[in-house]
């Protein structure tokens, strides 16, 4: 099991906007399909499509870095792993 711990190491920096809440995981992914839908739905101005497609870079970027983390996260884990189940160690039975 992952302790919780680890999953608070896997969050993103915050962005450079301090007044900005940090956006989970699914929080950003979903945001993210909204921006996408809007802007495959047309209709806006130009300067409206270039805000939320800056919008969707950002969330985008967010969702990266969840994932950077999550791959860290269980790349260590299963280094650890691999580590204890090495021959010699005095834990393993076989």
């Amino acid at each position: 099991m992952a302790d919780k711990g680890a999953a608070k190491a896997q969050k993103p920096a915050k962005t450079d906007k301090p007044d900005e809440p940090e956006l989970g995981y699914e929080e950003s992914r979903e945001e993210l399909n909204t921006v996408v839908r809007r802007l495959e739905a047309g209709g806006l101005s130009l300067k409206d499509s270039l805000a939320l497609w800056e919008r969707g870079e950002e969330l985008a970027r967010i969702c990266e870095r969840w994932l950077e983390g999550a791959r860290a996260t269980m790349a260590a884990a299963m280094d650890e792993r691999e580590k204890d189940d090495a021959p010699g160690n005095a834990d393993t039975p076989f």
